[in-house]
């Protein structure tokens, strides 16, 4: 079953990014790709403006291990978007955000999508649990209806 587009009050977090001409493809909209690099953006423009991820000193780190992306409606340049985010799972190494982009000022997203973050020490790569910083900021986009925990 195909997943109906949110709105933009489903999320608790956002980020305008602006449409580039290299964005658009031969087909004359943003390419598929381009739709996850605005995923990675919002996620770690929250990390560090939030003070939990310093991408170079930070002897924790977050490697996404799993992304999904459906499609809506195009986008192209020069829209104006804004990416969306909200914490679906916090778990003990490992985060499930799920991410929105709007196109201009439409309430239903154009596309939406996960992605899954594993926290690793940075020098051995090896998993571990989510700093109590991080934790805290990240509990703080929780939802109410996505905040239970899973069967």
């Amino acid at each position: 079953m195909r997943p109906t587009a949110h709105r933009r009050v489903d999320y608790a977090h956002f980020h305008p990014i602006t449409t580039r001409w290299l964005d658009n493809d031969a087909y004359g909209h943003v390419n598929n790709v381009v739709y996850y690099n605005w995923f990675d953006t919002i996620v770690n423009e929250l990390l560090i403006s939030g003070g939990a991820l310093d991408i170079v000193h930070s002897p924790v780190i977050a490697l996404v291990i799993e992304s999904a992306c459906t499609y809506f409606a195009p986008v192209a340049f020069p829209d104006r978007i804004t990416a969306a985010l909200r914490v679906a799972t916090l778990g003990n190494s490992s985060i499930r955000y799920e991410v929105a982009i709007f196109c201009n000022d439409d309430d239903r997203a154009a596309a939406q999508g996960h992605m899954v973050h594993v926290c690793v020490e940075r020098a051995s790569r090896v998993a571990t649990p989510i700093p109590a910083a991080m934790r805290t900021l990240l509990h703080s986009l929780q939802l109410p209806s996505l905040s239970a925990s899973p069967p």
